[in-house]
């Protein structure tokens, strides 16, 4: 073969990275069967499988390449999270162990490890046992105070997040991920003017990179600097003129100024769409379909709390939940894919951040459900890598009917600080059966609900194909 193995694994690295991720995969199971010994090519083969969702295959890919003698904590990290990924939580549990015990600062697997613990447990203290453990015996080792920084966080201990990684960006000033990480928390914590210092120590870094352009802004807006957050968010578009959230950094820094491009872009009307599907071939009715929907997701979610880095609090979230393989999850494409059609051709021709990255075909980017329980929210957010998102809303607590929009998803309030602050202007009311589409650079999050009843969704990112 002309080809070395080197060489194929670059080019499905490559292939990777531009997220052709089902050619990755024929690279790399080509070169899979070219070296059949290598555990190297069958690990990436098992990477490539766990990308695109296919866990089972992941798993037993992964453990294949384990009982050839590989020794990386990365192959059980992939294991980890493919079993994860199918619901094996205690197996989950040990690869993770199994990933940490092989690479003592593998910090994916550190951080992913307290979060199982954290979604099955709700604990604080338990999702860092093992990581306190871990800090005892490396003292002063960055990866792992980092990892526990931002578990404090999700954890919701933000004043002890602060705390760590402040110290820890001040003896490590030259690290752009952690001056990034603490001018964020900071910012959050409303102690803005540290928040400007550790920003400005990332710009000087990296002041073309899209980490420190997207920081530099975020607290320019905090700060009430609109000088400063416009040209960031100029600067940011130039270097990611498609990601989410550089686009609504600018239009925050319109907002601000009162510049009548914010209505263009925050045209709530016009952008965001409620529709109600149909039920799918197999169902007599909505309410029929979407009752054998609940009982199989709720049977799919088996975390007691929220997951790390993500929007939701007080409720669980159940990733990928597209690979479960279940009649009414899986006849969810098809209630769904008229509409999706539909609201894109209908979208029209424009230049604006959604119009002009419309296509006639697109691919799901991101599929997932989320339960809350009483008291349940999303804070509010954006989805940086998304182009269309959505809430699909499956079943509902009687609060979303009291008058009061509790339960409902409202647009435009920041979930980041900003001086003055910028409130909702858009509620939608939920209904089951209600799939509610809009650009993904919006800020959107849910009203807190009371009462003894849950709320459950499904979500998903569309994506330009």
């Amino acid at each position: 073969m002309s080809e070395s193995l080197q060489a194929m694994c670059a080019r499905g690295d490559a292939l990777k990275a531009q997220n052709r991720l089902e050619e990755a995969l024929g690279v790399f199971e080509a070169a899979a069967a070219a070296w059949p010994h290598s555990a190297v090519a069958v690990h990436n083969v098992a990477a490539s499988l766990g990308d695109l969702g296919r866990h089972e295959e992941s798993a037993e890919a992964a453990r294949r390449a384990i009982a050839m003698g590989i020794k990386a904590g990365e192959t059980r990290l992939v294991l980890a999270r493919a079993l994860m990924n199918s619901g094996d939580l205690d197996g989950a549990a040990q690869a993770y162990d199994a990933a940490c015990a092989a690479n003592a600062l593998l910090a994916d697997a550190k951080f992913e490890r307290c979060q199982l613990v954290w979604m099955r447990t709700g604990d604080r203290a338990q999702a860092l046992k093992a990581l306190e453990r871990d800090l005892a015996a490396n003292p002063r080792a960055a990866p792992l105070e980092f990892v526990r920084a931002r578990a404090l966080v999700y954890c919701g201990d933000l004043d002890g997040a602060c705390a760590a990684i402040e110290a820890l960006a001040g003896r490590e000033p030259g690290q752009l991920v952690l001056q990034c990480q603490a001018a964020h928390m900071l910012s959050l914590a409303g102690r803005v003017e540290e928040a400007r210092a550790r920003a400005r120590q990332a710009l000087s870094l990296a002041p073309d990179q899209f980490a420190a352009l997207e920081v530099w802004t975020s607290v320019c807006l905090a700060a009430g600097d609109a000088d400063g957050a416009r040209d960031g968010a100029r600067r940011l578009l130039a270097v990611a003129p498609d990601n989410q959230q550089a686009v609504n950094l600018q239009a925050m820094v319109w907002r601000m100024t009162g510049d009548a491009r914010f209505g263009e872009v925050y045209d709530y009307d016009a952008l965001v769409r409620p529709q109600m599907i149909d039920p799918p071939p197999g169902w007599a009715s909505r309410a029929a379909y979407l009752a054998d929907l609940a009982a199989e997701l709720k049977a799919a979610h088996p975390f007691r709390t929220h997951p790390f880095g993500q929007s939701v609090r007080h409720g669980s979230q159940r990733p990928d939940i597209l690979s479960v393989q279940t009649p009414a999850i899986q006849a969810f494409r098809t209630a769904m894919d008229p509409l999706v059609e539909a609201d894109i051709a209908g979208a029209g021709a424009g230049d604006d951040p959604l119009r002009r990255r419309r296509a006639a075909r697109w691919r799901i980017h991101g599929i997932w459900s989320v339960w809350l329980g009483p008291g349940g929210f999303h804070t509010d957010h954006v989805h940086p890598q998304g182009w269309l998102s959505s809430a699909f809303y499956v079943e509902l607590p009687d609060a979303v009917a009291a008058g009061g929009r509790e339960g409902w998803i409202r647009f435009g309030e920041a979930g980041i600080p900003v001086a003055p602050p910028q409130t909702a202007q858009h509620w939608v009311k939920p209904e089951p059966g209600m799939l509610v589409l809009f650009p993904s650079y919006m800020w959107h999050g849910t009203v807190p609900f009371g009462g003894e009843q849950a709320r459950l969704t499904m979500a998903m990112d569309i994506v330009p194909a």
